[in-house]
């Protein structure tokens, strides 16, 4: 959610329209001797760097079908369940989202992530765990449900399964 912000953020800023964005989060943050263009690509996860200094290539996945499962502990390379590694997933559901609705991400795709995360059927509490909980299917599925129109319910749905997602009907 951070990194939906944070882009939607950065283009309007630069007055970007979501074809003319980079997508890049972090971009310009790295030293020019450093193989990377930014922390992490939204477009192209997975692409944003490979510098042995930064710990190698880009591990982040693009689809569900790369998806990193890891512990969720206390171990920092565990990145607490694998949050930041796997966000490329629904960071690329975004861009294709904002993409496909074209004109700028602010305007149609991040009302529909913004309403999401207001929706108070997204907080799914896992008793078992102590602690809330959700998957990308039904956080994919609020979206879904949470678009204006038929058409545009259509674009969100094709971007998550374009990740590997299949929205859960809520």
């Amino acid at each position: 959610m951070s990194d939906v912000f944070g882009i939607m953020t950065k283009q309007f800023a630069l007055k970007q329209t979501s074809e003319e964005s980079d997508w890049l989060i972090g971009a310009g943050m790295f030293l020019p001797h450093i193989n990377a263009k930014a922390l992490r690509s939204m477009k192209a996860p997975g692409t944003a760097f490979d510098d042995p200094r930064l710990g190698g290539a880009d591990d982040q996945p693009d689809h569900m079908s790369r998806y990193v499962n890891l512990p969720l502990d206390d171990d920092p390379k565990n990145d607490n369940g694998g949050v930041h590694i796997n966000s490329g997933i629904p960071n690329k559901a975004f861009f294709l989202t904002a993409v496909g609705l074209g004109g700028s991400s602010w305007e149609k795709a991040g009302p529909i992530w913004y309403k999401t995360q207001l929706d108070p059927r997204l907080k799914i509490y896992a008793a078992d765990e102590n602690r809330w909980d959700t998957c990308f299917a039904y956080f994919a599925g609020l979206t879904v449900a949470n678009a204006a129109s038929e058409e545009d319910r259509n674009v969100v749905k094709r971007a998550w399964q374009d990740v590997g997602v299949q929205p859960a009907l809520v």
